[in-house]
């Protein structure tokens, strides 16, 4: 079983950054904590087609999840850039009317709302508002 160091203060920094290395080095997989947070991101980039798969491994404080790269038919990147915008530091809200659109809209902003973690076209049919975490293009 993996073991890996959890004790970080931005636990979504830390996943998009592990996303980020293994996908420049042309990694097949990788593995994250676990965490409902980072359950509820990959859920998004995995439904938004930017990952293959992602599967939960190990029990109690040992759970993983194993993230699997997608790629093109020629090693093409799916993942062009990923960049985390609401920092521990500096928290960044949207209303409902300001939410952001990456790369005119090529790309997803991850939304944390009071209803869940979303994309911003979810947030913006739903007509809600909230943090943005990160955004994927």
């Amino acid at each position: 079983m993996v073991r890996l160091a959890t004790n970080v203060t931005d636990p979504i920094g830390d996943l998009l950054t592990r996303i980020r290395n293994a996908n420049l080095a042309y990694k097949d997989d990788l593995v994250v904590p676990a965490s409902r947070m980072n359950g509820s991101i990959l859920k998004i980039l995995d439904a938004e087609g930017y990952i293959d798969a992602f599967a939960q491994e190990g029990e109690g404080v040992e759970r993983v999840f194993r993230v699997n790269l997608k790629y093109g038919a020629k090693r093409e990147r799916t993942i062009s850039g990923l960049k985390r915008v609401s920092k521990p530091g500096r928290r960044i809200y949207t209303g409902r009317t300001e939410l952001p659109r990456v790369l005119g809209g090529l790309g997803i902003a991850i939304v944390s709302t009071s209803q869940g973690v979303m994309t911003d076209k979810d947030a913006s049919r739903k007509g809600i508002g909230g943090e943005v975490l990160a955004y994927v293009w």
